[in-house]
Formats: C-alpha cells, structure tokens, sequence
C-alpha cells in the first residue's frame, strides 16, 4: 500500500477509521491484532501500533484486559439545554443545570468551605485564599452519570446567612438566582464559556470514561451589578451529549 505524503500510521487509522464508521467493524468487534495490521497494510510494528493508539485516544475503540482491543458502541449524543436563567419556584437542581424543563433526574450533592485558588479567585473578583463555599454535584439520567458540577460562592457574600449552603436550608436547591434575591443580591447576568480537554481521571471515573476520553467544560459565572457572586465548572462526556442553547431574542 502506497501511503504518499501522510504519515503511515495515521492513513492505516484512517482505514480503520473508516471501517468502523461504515459498519465493516461494528461495535464490539476485535480489532485485527498488531500482527494482522502490519500483514495487511504492510507496515511495521511501530506503525501498527501506533494507528491502534489513534482509534484508542478518539475513544473509537477500548481495550479489554486479556482479551485484545475492541470497537466501542458508539452512543447517539443526546442534548444538555443550556438557556441562561434558570427556571424560579422550585425547580429542582437538576432542571436548574440543564435549563430544560423536560428534564428529569437525580443528583447528589456535598458543600465545604475552602480557600479559593487563584484562578477562582480571578473568576469571583477575590482575593486568592478567601473563603469560598464549595459544593460539587454529581447528576444521572436513568440511573447514568451524565454531568459532574462544582460552584464556588464567596462566603464574604453568603457567610452567615440563610443560603450560605447551596442545598440546605430553606431555599436549598433553588438555584442562584432565588438564593441571592433571598440576601437582597439581584442577578442580571450570567456568562457561560464552553470549552474542551482531556477529563481528568476522577472526572472519567464518575462518568464511565476511559483515559483520553475528551470532556466539555461549561464555565459559567453568574453576576449582581457587575460583581461576580457564583461560578461554576459544568463537565459533560463530549461523545455522549451536546450542550444546546436556547437564546431570547430582544
């Protein structure tokens, strides 16, 4: 096989590539060894294994152990409705992440105060070492982990009052702009950034991930007269869901 310009290993993926998007390698196949690899396409070890590292770091396909590589069942994304301000007068966490109000599910949830690091302090216009609150979500659908949350709200805001923890006390699970209007902090604006990486490994963990898998990073920050009182990273597994906004039009 003639491989022009393009590195070896990477047109030997591209094949391989191809055979499992058009169903020539459906899910749960082995993958052809290294051996029949090098055989078929003649190349070498080095490149054999090599395109076999590509089809794995784009999740195409995973190793089991003692058993070979095999091809992923590849899943039909579904939908994270991302639309701004969250929905008032009871709203479950849930609904309050995914903006949508068709959506159902379950959630669990833990807060702890700790010293903000510099680059929550930057996102919260703090000092770095302030006390912040912090509470890290963990949500399912259908018994599935489909998005990991952690906040941070400034306890110079929140301290010794009411909503100081997110999901206690009388307005518990309300949201942040129910919680703050409780304090007398109005919110009129809200940020969100989307981004992508690598997940960490705690992150792939909780979300059934394999090592390389690539995660989408929500960072959105909520705003009262221009001072920044909540941030939040939202992350989601980038091969199961798309996040999808709904925007007002004035």
């Amino acid at each position: 096989m003639t491989f022009g310009e393009q590195p070896a290993y990477l047109r030997v993926a591209g094949d391989l590539r191809k055979k499992i998007v058009n169903g020539s390698l459906p899910p749960h196949t082995r993958l052809p060894s290294q051996a029949r690899i090098r055989e078929e396409y003649g190349v070498s070890d080095t490149v054999a294994l090599e395109a076999r590292k590509v089809l794995m770091a784009e999740g195409l396909v995973e190793g089991r152990s003692g058993s070979g590589t095999y091809v992923r069942e590849r899943p039909v994304p579904r939908r994270v409705a991302r639309s701004g301000f969250r929905p008032v007068g009871g709203a479950t966490p849930f609904r309050q992440e995914q903006a949508d109000v068709a959506a159902r599910g379950t959630w669990e949830s833990r807060s702890e105060q700790v010293e903000a690091s510099g680059a929550i302090a930057e996102r919260l216009a703090i000092q770095p070492g302030d006390r912040v609150m912090c509470t890290k979500y963990t949500f399912r659908d259908a018994g599935e982990v489909m998005m990991l949350s952690t906040s941070w709200e400034p306890l110079a805001l929140t301290g010794r009052t009411p909503v100081m923890l997110p999901e206690e006390g009388p307005l518990g699970g309300m949201g942040v702009v129910e919680r703050m209007a409780a304090i007398d902090v109005i919110v009129d604006n809200v940020t969100e950034e989307v981004g992508a990486r690598p997940g960490l490994a705690e992150e792939l963990l909780a979300l059934g991930g394999v090592p390389g898998h690539v995660v989408l990073v929500v960072q959105r920050t909520y705003f009262a007269s221009g001072r920044p009182v909540e941030t939040a990273d939202v992350v989601v597994p980038a091969d199961r869901y798309r996040v999808s906004y709904h925007l007002p039009v004035k």
